[in-house]
């Protein structure tokens, strides 16, 4: 059988991945395998690591190789300590240590102080190349190793350079108008309307809206705070009065205690997953067939801020850009400048 296995860490417990080909016949008998899973994060297929598991799928024996192994394990959780202390948020820290698991796994043989460069530039090709991963899981592979091994002593490995893959130029995915009107207006579920509605009026990530407090509402100044957002930095961002009004409402609704928005249960942060649900909904209920995201959202608002005139010094201040360069890059997928050139097809 064509497959590949690995020992991993995988949600604290230790599992085999094992990489199939993508036939149906193959991926159906996996699935009958005991508590056999598809990790979405990983891009994998998982099961229990047990010596029957490891018999199956020709992976050494328990015996004489856990101690390598479970030293991987132990410094992986060291890593996620050392950037706890650095003051990393908590989906970086995930972000880079499965990144930084996903590497050292690759070479599950070789000892961590032996890895060096060319291992970096074989992961390269023979992993995130040769399964066609995107150069943003890349970079997320950079930034792991390079934070990593310069926490160590004694290793092979030239942190210096180890280069990054160029970025890709993908312009960012907009709606019109129109369709956002169409998905703001979808729901009729009043919490559901206004967390779609804060995200697009004032440019928000999903977790940023997520973290709002109800104090961070400011219906005075027309102002709402976003506090320790990316890079950890406060700021903050006009509140049009139309979402002020739809805000009044919900709070009369819902009069919400911890965070403005809040879960199932008091006190609890609305659920990541069931915010795309809602979205996912609005979609079905517009009949729009784009694979919209939240973040489409925010990226509508800033190009629509742009088109409307806005200056691009204070967009990048309301949506929190570090670089200028970032924000710039709604120049080119705005419409205004676009929509007043005369095809010369016209005077034919």
């Amino acid at each position: 059988m064509d497959f590949e296995a690995k020992l991993i860490r995988h949600n604290n417990k230790n599992r085999i991945a094992v990489w199939y080909p993508n036939i149906p016949a193959l991926i159906a008998r996996f699935r009958k395998l005991t508590d056999a899973k598809w990790s979405s994060t990983l891009k994998v297929w998982h099961l229990p690591d047990t010596s029957e598991n490891r018999e199956r799928f020709e992976l050494p024996s328990d015996k004489g190789k856990g101690v390598p192994f479970m030293d991987k394990i132990s410094q992986i959780e060291q890593f996620k300590k050392h950037l706890a202390t650095k003051r990393y948020s908590p989906n970086t820290v995930k972000t880079y240590s499965d990144a930084l698991q996903t590497f050292l796994f690759y070479y599950n043989a070789k000892d961590v102080r032996d890895i060096d460069n060319q291992d970096v530039v074989s992961f390269y090709n023979d992993y995130i190349l040769e399964k066609n991963l995107s150069s943003s899981f890349q970079n997320q592979v950079v930034n792991a190793i390079k934070l990593y091994f310069r926490t160590i002593r004694e290793t092979a490995i030239n942190v210096d350079k180890i280069y990054r893959p160029k970025r890709d130029k993908l312009l960012p995915n907009v709606l019109s108008k129109e369709e956002i009107k169409k998905i703001l207006n979808a729901h009729t579920n009043i919490k559901h309307k206004a967390m779609l509605c804060m995200i697009y009026s004032c440019g928000l990530r999903r977790s940023e809206l997520l973290r709002l407090k109800p104090n961070d509402i400011d219906s005075k100044r027309n102002l709402v705070i976003i506090r320790q957002a990316k890079g950890r930095k406060d700021r903050i961002a006009p509140l049009s009065p139309a979402i002020l009004g739809i805000l009044r409402e919900y709070y009369k609704v819902h009069k919400p205690l911890s965070w403005l928005f809040e879960g199932q249960y008091p006190d609890t942060v609305y659920d990541e997953r069931s915010l795309g649900n809602v979205l996912k909904q609005a979609l079905q209920k517009t009949g729009i067939k784009k694979p919209v995201t939240l973040h489409w959202l925010r990226h509508s608002y800033a190009t629509h801020l742009l088109e409307s005139g806005t200056d691009l010094r204070y967009i990048q201040e309301i949506l929190g850009h570090k670089s200028s360069r970032t924000t710039e890059i709604y120049t080119h997928v705005s419409t205004k400048s676009l929509q007043n050139v005369k095809s010369p097809f016209d005077d034919l």
